[in-house]
C-alpha cells in the first residue's frame, strides 16, 4: 500500500497530510505566523521563581509566561548558565566547548531558587507549545535532533537506541560517534542510524554542530526574550522524523514552489534515489480537494465518526480527558452470535481509534467504552489489537488492560494543541440566523452577478464561477438547453462553471483567471 505525503501551503498555514493508499492517516497543521514551536530555542528572562512549585515562570515573548520546572533544568544547568553568561559578556569567544570548564551537576532534589533568580537570563527550549490557557512548557536540556543522531551539548555520554538489537552494530555506532563528535558533546544514536555509512553519520553530525554554531552567533547579540534558533520548517521536520527504514514514501506532492524546492533539496541530500518522487502540484483544484482529503476531514473530525461496518464512534472532549464510545449502530445480532459480532465491531473500532488519536493529535487521558463482551479470551484479543493498532504512533503512549467494566484507558503524550477542525459550518446565506433566501432565486442571483461582472465591469475572461456540485449539475443539465449554454449565448463571453465539494449548497463565488476572488 502506497504512502503519500500531501503538502498544502496557504497564506495562513501549512498543512501536511499522510495518505496510506487513499485513506487519511495523519494530518499536521502549522500557522505561518506561529512563533512558538516545539524545538525552538529562546534566550529568555526569568520573571519570577515559585519555591512552593519548585519552578519558575519565564518570559519568552508569549502573552503568558512559560513554565520551567526544576526537573526540566537538566543536570548541567550550571554549566549552561555559565556558558550563556560568558557569551553575553564577550568572554566566550568560540562556540567550541573543547576548553570550556564544566560546573558541578545539580542534584535531583535541589531547589530552583539556588539556580535561577528573577531577572536572570536563561537559554530554554520549547518542550510543549501553548495549550488551552497555558503558556509554553520549557526545558533547559539542550538537544539537536538530526536524521541519525541527536547531538547533546555539555555531555560526554553516547547512547544507542534500544531498538537496535545487534550488539556488534551497537558497538560500531558507539565507537564511530566517539571519533566524530567534538569534545564535551554527547549523542543519542537514533534507530535510523543502523547500518548507515561513516560518511552519512559524519554529515549528520556536522550539520548539527553547524546549528549549534549558528545559535552561539545569535546569542552574542540577542536581547531577551528573543528566539535564537528555530526548528526546520514543519514539512522538513516531519520528513526528518517520519522517513526512516520503517517508513518509506512513494510520492510527496507540494502546491508551493518554495516549499517544493526546500523539500526537494532535503530529499536529494538524504534520499538521492527518491528525488524524482517529489512533485510540484499545479492542478486547478485545491490540492487537498484533488486528493480527496477535504472530504475525509469533514467526515473524520466530527463528533460522530462512521466506520465501514455501519458502527460508529462518538468522541467527546473535556478539560481533564477524552471519552470515546463505540456504538454498534444496531449491527449486533442476537443469540449466540452476539459476542462474536461485538468482538468484530470492537476490533474494527480499535483501528479507527488509533487512527483518530493520530489524526487529531489527542493527548492526555483517553477512556474508551467498547461494546460489552463477556468472554475473557475476547477481552484479551481486543487488548492485543488495541496495542497493535497503536504501535505506529510516534507519540509516547500506554494502553492499559480492560477494566472490570470493560473500559480501556490510554495515555498519550501531548506536546502540541490538539487539532480541532470544526466540521459544522455557518451558513454563508443566512450568517447563522437560520433563515435563507429562497433557493428558487439562487439562479437569478448568480445570473445578476455574472451580468455585472461580464457586461458592466469587463472582468478579464474566462471568469470562473465556483458552486456546490449539485448546483453545477443543475446549471449544466440538458445537452442543448442548459442554463450554462443560455448564459454564454446571452453574454457572448467565456466563463466556466466549476464545483467544490467543500462548498455549501447555496454558496457561490467568482474567481479571475489568476485565482483571485472577484467580489
Amino acid at each position: 500500500m502506497s504512502n503519500d505525503l500531501i503538502v498544502s501551503v496557504s497564506p495562513e498555514d501549512v498543512s501536511i497530510a499522510l495518505l496510506r493508499g487513499k485513506d487519511l492517516i495523519e494530518i499536521n497543521k502549522e500557522k505561518n505566523n506561529y512563533a512558538f514551536n516545539v524545538g525552538d530555542y529562546y534566550l529568555a528572562r526569568v520573571s519570577r521563581v515559585i519555591p512552593n512549585l519548585n519552578a519558575a515562570f519565564v518570559d519568552v515573548g508569549y502573552e503568558k509566561d512559560a513554565f520551567l520546572h526544576y526537573l526540566d533544568l537538566g543536570p548541567q544547568i550550571r554549566s549552561l548558565n555559565k556558558y550563556i553568561h560568558e557569551t553575553l559578556n564577550g568572554k566566550q569567544k568560540s562556540s567550541n566547548l573543547m576548553y570550556f570548564k564544566f560546573e558541578p551537576e545539580i542534584q535531583k532534589d535541589g531547589k530552583i531558587g539556588d539556580i535561577l533568580k528573577a531577572g536572570s537570563h536563561v537559554l530554554v527550549k520549547i518542550a510543549k507549545e501553548p495549550i488551552s490557557q497555558k503558556g509554553p512548557r520549557l526545558s533547559c536540556e539542550l538537544s539537536f535532533p538530526g536524521r541519525f543522531v541527536v547531538l547533546v551539548p555539555f555531555s560526554d555520554k553516547i547512547s544507542v537506541s534500544s531498538k537496535i538489537k545487534d550488539s556488534a552494530e551497537r558497538d560500531r555506532l558507539r565507537k564511530t560517534l566517539h571519533a566524530l563528535i567534538p569534545k564535551n558533546f554527547g549523542a543519542i544514536v537514533r534507530t535510523a542510524a543502523e547500518n548507515q555509512s561513516l560518511a552519512d553519520l559524519e554529515k549528520d553530525i556536522n550539520d548539527l554542530v553547524a546549528r549549534w554554531d549558528s545559535m552561539f552567533e545569535h546569542i552574542k547579540t540577542a536581547k531577551p526574550p528573543e528566539k535564537v534558533l528555530g526548528e526546520l520548517n514543519r514539512a522538513t521536520t516531519i520528513l526528518r522524523d517520519m522517513v526512516n527504514k520503517n517508513f518509506t514514501f512513494d510520492h510527496i506532492f507540494v502546491n508551493d514552489k518554495k516549499y517544493f524546492q526546500d523539500i526537494q533539496a532535503y530529499i536529494h541530500t538524504n534520499f538521492p534515489d527518491k528525488g524524482k518522487d517529489v512533485k510540484l502540484y499545479q492542478g486547478k483544484l485545491p490540492i487537498f480537494e484533488h486528493y480527496g482529503i477535504n472530504k475525509q476531514i469533514k467526515s473524520l473530525f466530527g463528533r460522530n465518526v462512521p466506520m465501514k461496518s455501519g458502527a460508529y464512534l462518538i468522541i467527546e472532549h473535556t478539560e481533564a480527558l477524552h471519552v470515546i464510545d463505540v456504538n454498534s449502530g444496531n449491527n449486533i445480532k442476537s443469540g449466540d452470535s452476539q459476542e462474536s459480532s461485538a468482538l468484530a465491531i470492537n476490533l474494527e473500532a480499535a483501528d479507527e481509534i488509533a487512527r483518530q488519536l493520530r489524526l487529531r493529535d489527542m493527548g492526555g487521558i483517553i477512556v474508551v467504552d467498547f461494546i460489552d463482551m463477556y468472554k475473557m479470551e475476547n477481552k484479551k484479543t481486543l487488548y492485543r489489537k488495541m496495542k497493535e493498532a497503536m504501535k505506529d504512533d510516534k507519540a509516547k503512549h500506554n494502553v492499559l488492560p480492560p477494566s472490570k467494566i470493560g473500559l480501556i484507558q490510554i495515555t498519550r503524550e501531548r506536546v502540541r494543541p490538539q487539532i480541532n477542525i470544526e466540521t459544522k459550518e455557518v451558513c454563508p446565506s443566512c450568517a447563522g440566523t437560520g433563515k435563507v433566501n429562497a433557493s428558487i432565486v439562487l439562479m437569478d442571483e448568480i445570473h445578476i452577478r455574472l451580468n455585472n461582472l461580464l457586461k458592466l465591469t469587463g472582468t478579464p475572461k474566462p471568469l470562473r464561477v465556483i458552486v456546490h456540485p449539485y448546483v453545477e449539475a443543475y446549471i449544466k443539465k440538458g445537452l442543448f438547453s442548459s442554463l450554462y449554454k443560455t448564459w454564454r449565448k446571452e453574454f457572448q463571453k467565456q466563463f466556466t462553471i466549476e464545483s467544490r465539494d467543500s462548498y455549501q449548497f447555496l454558496e457561490f463565488r467568482f474567481f479571475s483567471p489568476d485565482g483571485n476572488e472577484v467580489v
